[in-house]
């Protein structure tokens, strides 16, 4: 029977990241206003602005965690360079007890260390994987990252927001916005779990009621507030 592993790309993450936020801020934004104003256009208006706003800090924040993650990883390769340059018996040493970790016998140990240290730029990548735990990061990921999960924060943004163009009075829209942001929350949460490979009815449950939650926080202070 063949096996089945997930494999989280870092695409679906960032989707996931996008998408989320973006479903979630919008509706509670929307949902504080519509408790405090009667005219949609005043929710229109801001709802747009917070899209605009909150797709840039995302995708910013998406494309520095990618930075970030490029220049660590750059960093720790040219430590692990020097280290075999300067100090190759203690690095020798340290893939020894990799080693050991899964197994090997002393003298097996010997000869794979002897082996792989022939060559610097295999013998680096292996401590960089199995020492550090590091795999070398897409140079792209950090304008990638940003890409994706800003757009992906508009579009989730867009579906809370919608119901509002289409009517004139705030409650209203409150309504069919719930309708339909809840309905696609269900949806995102069931194939997000599925993907992650959780369980998908009670991610959905889950993610569903994180969103209602927001939105009717939001809209409870607004009126109390808003008199």
């Amino acid at each position: 029977m063949e096996e089945q592993h997930l494999e989280s790309s870092d695409f679906i993450k960032d989707i996931v990241i996008g998408m989320s936020d973006g479903l979630t801020v919008p509706f509670a934004l929307a949902a504080g206003l519509s408790g405090a104003v009667a005219n949609t256009s005043i929710i229109t208006t801001a709802g747009i602005a917070e899209i605009v706003a909150g797709s840039i800090a995302m995708g910013l924040g998406g494309f520095l965690a990618g930075q970030t993650e490029v220049e660590h990883y750059d960093a720790e390769l040219k430590r692990e360079y020097e280290e075999v340059e300067k100090v190759p018996e203690r690095e020798k040493e340290e893939v020894r007890e990799i080693f050991a970790d899964y197994g090997l016998d002393e003298e097996a140990q010997i000869i794979v260390v002897e082996a792989l240290s022939k060559d610097k730029k295999k013998w680096v990548d292996f401590m960089m994987k199995f020492e550090l735990g590091l795999e070398k990061p897409d140079i792209n990921r950090a304008r990638n990252s940003a890409l994706t999960i800003g757009t992906a924060y508009i579009v989730g943004g867009i579906i809370p927001l919608a119901p509002y163009f289409f009517v004139e009075d705030a409650h209203q829209g409150l309504l069919y916005s719930m309708a339909v942001t809840l309905m696609t929350l269900f949806v995102f949460g069931y194939f997000k779990s599925k993907v992650t490979g959780q369980n998908p009815l009670t991610g959905a449950i889950k993610v569903t009621l994180i969103g209602a939650a927001a939105a009717g926080a939001a809209f409870f202070v607004a009126k109390m507030f808003g008199g």
